[in-house]
């Protein structure tokens, strides 16, 4: 589904990424591990047409898109849900979701049927839809900046951070979630840095350092890559 190949990205002469290598299937959910800074929104930002590789070439069902803009990168079927949420604060919960759906603004119906499955997985953004979105806790934003993502009916969703600053109540609900969105036909690519909630969930994962991909394998590989454990999981 998703290829990028021997992709980097730099910023100046810094160089953010370097030759990056990943894989992700149809209906995978795949996990990209590593510290702040090692690269991995970088990542999220150049697929989603944000950074321009300056090597290397990204490709989404067999077809390049490093060349499309990043509005047309959504209309393809991905959609990013960045780290901080980006959502509109003073906008109700559902004028956010209605944001989301943008790029369907002329198939009513279809946003209709999709808002509804946003509140059938969310159930407290309905019952907050007259909301103002800043008025939210932090695991009800999360949940919002998800939902948004899904009302453009994404094939590939990109999720950076998702329980970054989230109770672990919360972190267990959001990953149960995801897990969801998977089960119901969305493969997913996840940015984490808690290594051991997204394992649990991953197919496979990749783990970044100072730009490079320094590890890669299945989950239960990296569960068992004694390095990986000390690093990100904890023994």
């Amino acid at each position: 589904m998703l290829s990028l190949r021997d992709v980097s990205v730099q910023y100046g002469n810094y160089t953010a990424i370097q030759n990056i290598n990943i894989e992700v299937r149809s209906g995978e959910i795949v996990v990209l591990l590593g510290a702040n800074g090692a690269g991995k929104s970088t990542t999220f930002r150049t697929i989603s047409g944000l950074n321009k590789p300056a090597t290397g070439d990204i490709f989404f069902e067999g077809s390049s898109i490093c060349s499309l803009t990043p509005d047309k990168i959504v209309k393809a079927g991905i959609v990013q849900c960045a780290e901080d949420r980006k959502l509109f604060p003073e906008m109700s919960v559902q004028e956010n979701l209605m944001m989301g759906a943008y790029v369907h603004r002329r198939k009513k119906k279809e946003i209709k049927h999709t808002l509804e499955e946003v509140f059938e997985l969310f159930p407290i953004l309905h019952e907050k839809r007259n909301q103002a979105a800043g008025s939210l806790s932090g695991g009800q934003q999360q949940m919002l900046a998800i939902g948004r993502a899904l009302m453009s009916k994404p094939e590939l969703m990109l999720l950076d951070e998702p329980s970054i600053g989230l109770a672990p109540l919360i972190v267990e609900q959001m990953f149960e979630s995801i897990q969801q969105i998977n089960q119901d036909g969305t493969t997913i690519l996840l940015a984490e840095q808690n290594a051991h909630a997204a394992l649990s969930i991953a197919n496979k994962g990749y783990v970044y350092e100072n730009g490079n991909i320094v590890v890669e394998g299945s989950s239960k590989e990296l569960f068992a890559n004694e390095e990986v454990r000390k690093a990100y999981i904890g023994a």
